[in-house]
């Protein structure tokens, strides 16, 4: 009842006739409807945005190559270049060569730093895997003039591979080495205190057989006894002596086989001989 006063009241003070009212009525709501709308396909398209970023996010996984071979004055820079047209490269790791090689180049006047092998990440694993199966057997440099044109791509995608992997191999060989080290080290001293204790000894001896003879006393020089290694000439003929003595052994039984068959035959003759004579 009372909105229907405040209804008519506002019809009254307004002069407006209720069919127009009707229609105020019906534009309003169909004007809060499309707000409602409009608001709702912004809230879905933000969700959308916001699942699509979220799916590229996640699918972004970086991939890992392994290079096999690689060629000479080659550096991460170059690597870099030469990869980075095909999508986009991460982190970058050469194996330098072993201590022993760089100090033979460095003895021949060479002081050149080459690698052996390397590791490349991509920022996505799918861009990884088709430079592995596109690259691999073929040749670095596409013009003939290009440094590197006569060296093959000796390329791998490692599979569920990450960086830390590497990172962890690496400081395991790091301290595998420091380990060889050290125990090259220790074995050095050890020999070394062993010839000083040695020398040491020896100087107090030849002190003390000097003092010995001042003194009138008779000294007896020591005799080292030990066997030379036999030759290689020496163990052959051993085992030729070993040989022959067998074969002989040999020979003698069956000799002694043969001469007791043939007692045996010549009693059974007899035998035998003397029966027919009976």
């Amino acid at each position: 009842m009372k909105r229907r006063e405040e209804e008519e009241k506002q019809r009254k003070t307004t002069g407006q006739s209720p069919e127009e009212e009707e229609k105020e009525r019906k534009t309003s709501t169909q004007s809060e409807e499309e707000e409602e709308a409009a608001s709702e396909q912004k809230g879905a398209s933000a969700v959308d945005d916001d699942e699509v970023k979220n799916k590229k996010e996640r699918k972004c996984v970086p991939g890992i190559i392994y290079l096999g071979h690689i060629p000479p004055r080659l550096r991460p820079k170059h690597l870099r270049n030469l990869l980075s047209a095909y999508g986009e490269i991460g982190r970058i790791f050469l194996q330098p060569e072993d201590r022993q090689v760089r100090r033979k180049k460095k003895k021949s006047g060479s002081r050149r730093c080459d690698y052996t092998e390397g590791w490349v990440e991509f920022r996505d694993k799918r861009v990884a895997k088709r430079v592995a199966l596109s690259l691999h057997n073929t040749p670095m440099g596409t013009k003939k003039r290009q440094r590197f044109f006569s060296d093959l791509w000796n390329i791998k995608y490692l599979h569920r591979f990450h960086w830390t992997h590497l990172s962890e191999r690496l400081a395991y060989e790091q301290t595998v080495l420091q380990q060889r080290l050290r125990a090259e080290v220790s074995q050095a001293k050890k020999e070394t205190s062993f010839y000083l204790s040695n020398v040491e000894k020896s100087a107090h001896l030849e002190h003390l057989r000097k003092k010995r003879q001042r003194d009138g006393e008779q000294v007896e020089e020591k005799t080292w006894d030990f066997t030379q290694r036999q030759t290689e000439e020496e163990i052959q003929k051993k085992k030729k002596k070993k040989k022959d003595s067998i074969t002989q052994k040999r020979l003698n039984k069956a000799r002694l086989m043969q001469q007791e068959s043939q007692s045996n035959v010549s009693l059974l003759a007899k035998i035998f001989n003397s029966n027919q004579s009976e």
